[in-house]
């Protein structure tokens, strides 16, 4: 597994992770109905206010991160469904959190969504986000506090207790 930060010229090839996806699928037309377009992820790339992490396997893309550092969003993490199951979400994830803290994020959010049956949720739950409401689309919100390895267990005080 290698993970790299993605390049404006991989924009089609995140298209193609995202689109081949099972569970929250979403159509190139209906991604380009939310203003997401090819043009508009290589501009994302390239700008200064999201990081983006490709994950590779013998070469080939299997997955992506990416983040928006302005409002600590993890806007997207896809995994090519013949790849699930082997950390390669976990790993872009990491990556994820990771990022944002180094430009100094103390506090991570994103949505998915809400149905219990989605792998998604389990995997963010897994992963240490907690369950924080709903957007009005019905979507569930996370919210994750980041903290760095020397600010050890009091991580998560602000975390609602269930």
């Amino acid at each position: 597994m290698k993970l790299r930060p993605a390049l404006a010229n991989d924009a089609e090839t995140l298209f193609d992770i995202r689109c081949s996806v099972v569970e929250n699928y979403q159509s190139r037309e209906e991604l380009a109905s939310l203003g997401i377009t090819i043009q508009s992820v290589k501009e994302m790339i390239e700008g200064e206010d999201y990081i983006t992490i490709l994950a590779e396997e013998d070469g080939q893309p299997v997955g992506f991160s990416m983040v928006q550092i302005s409002d600590g969003y993890v806007f997207a993490c896809f995994v090519r469904p013949e790849f699930q199951g082997n950390g390669f979400g976990r790993a872009l994830m990491d990556a994820a959190e990771e990022g944002l803290r180094r430009v100094g994020v103390q506090k991570a959010w994103l949505s998915t969504g809400s149905e219990s049956e989605l792998r998604a949720v389990g995997f963010y739950l897994h992963l240490g986000w907690y369950k924080d409401g709903f957007l009005d689309d019905g979507q569930v919100v996370f919210r994750k506090t980041l903290v760095s390895a020397e600010q050890g267990a009091s991580a998560d005080a602000d975390k609602p207790r269930h």
